[in-house]
């Protein structure tokens, strides 16, 4: 499952099975991603946290399937299979439109999004692009191309921080070797009024 030792639901106590009843989905599954953490609860608290706030919030303007795509394109150019194929699934689901999922899926792996996405939703492609892997590059103007798109500056940094959240999952997965092994994938938390509400369906 990973490189390092992880603690399974079953055998967890104290705090961190707190947690984990918090996070659980079907038959007590705990994502990889998040159990990864169980080492250091503490930290597992802190990316739950930031995980629904930016992905999973009721004051969010995107749909999530929009958010999810960001996710799926993210994890694809970082190369993190994982959180690719876990947030594909996610996508889908929010689409509820399998063949534009499939779709979606092709234009990413073959860098053709701009051919099928309007010229407003391929900018966000190309802002996380940049802020993926030419942070330096980024500078006002690139913001300033966002705003005469009509993105707001809520919308940009919502985007923003989706983004970023990727690249910090993106990177604990890849640094400890987490894999899908015995996973159910594209869970995620459903009530997103609840800021605390963090179970996995």
């Amino acid at each position: 499952m990973s490189w390092i030792n992880v603690i399974p639901f079953e055998e967890a106590t104290g705090k961190l099975k707190q947690i984990y009843k918090k996070i659980k989905g079907p038959n007590n599954q705990i994502d990889n991603v998040l159990s990864i953490h169980s080492l250091r609860p503490h930290t597992l608290v802190g990316h739950m946290s930031l995980y629904k706030n930016t992905l999973h919030h009721s004051n969010n303007s995107f749909p999530n399937w929009m958010l999810e795509l960001l996710g799926t394109y993210t994890s694809f150019i970082n190369k993190c299979d994982y959180c690719y194929e876990h947030h594909f699934a996610g996508m889908k689901r929010f689409l509820n439109d399998d063949k534009k999922a499939d779709a979606l899926r092709h234009h990413i792996e073959h860098d053709t999004l701009a051919n099928y996405l309007t010229e407003k939703e391929y900018a966000l492609i190309d802002y996380a692009h940049k802020l993926t892997l030419e942070a330096d590059t980024l500078s006002k103007a690139t913001i300033s191309y966002l705003k005469s798109l009509s993105y707001n500056d809520g919308e940009i940094l919502e985007v923003n921080q989706v983004v970023a959240y990727f690249n910090y999952a993106n990177r604990t997965v890849m640094g400890l070797g987490v894999n899908t092994d015995g996973e159910v994938l594209g869970l995620s938390p459903k009530n997103k009024d609840d800021e605390s509400a963090w179970g996995h369906e």
